[in-house]
């Protein structure tokens, strides 16, 4: 669940906002590269950030291009 929690609401976001058509491969991994970033210290326990971080849409969002 967390692509709906976590990647879709930025992905479609970003798609929107940047006119994107289709969802590749590479939009996928720089959505994801782009969640893992927002943890600072990864451990065994949190590796992604909490479905509650208002960060979360915004920055995968900026990353669909």
């Amino acid at each position: 669940q967390i692509n709906n929690s976590l990647a879709f609401p930025g992905i479609f976001r970003g798609a929107l906002d940047h006119g994107v058509k289709k969802i590749t491969d590479q939009h996928k991994l720089a959505a994801a590269e782009a969640l893992a970033g927002l943890v600072e210290n990864p451990t065994a326990e949190e590796v992604i950030p909490s479905p509650f971080d208002e960060r979360v849409a915004p920055t995968v969002a900026r990353v669909i291009t």
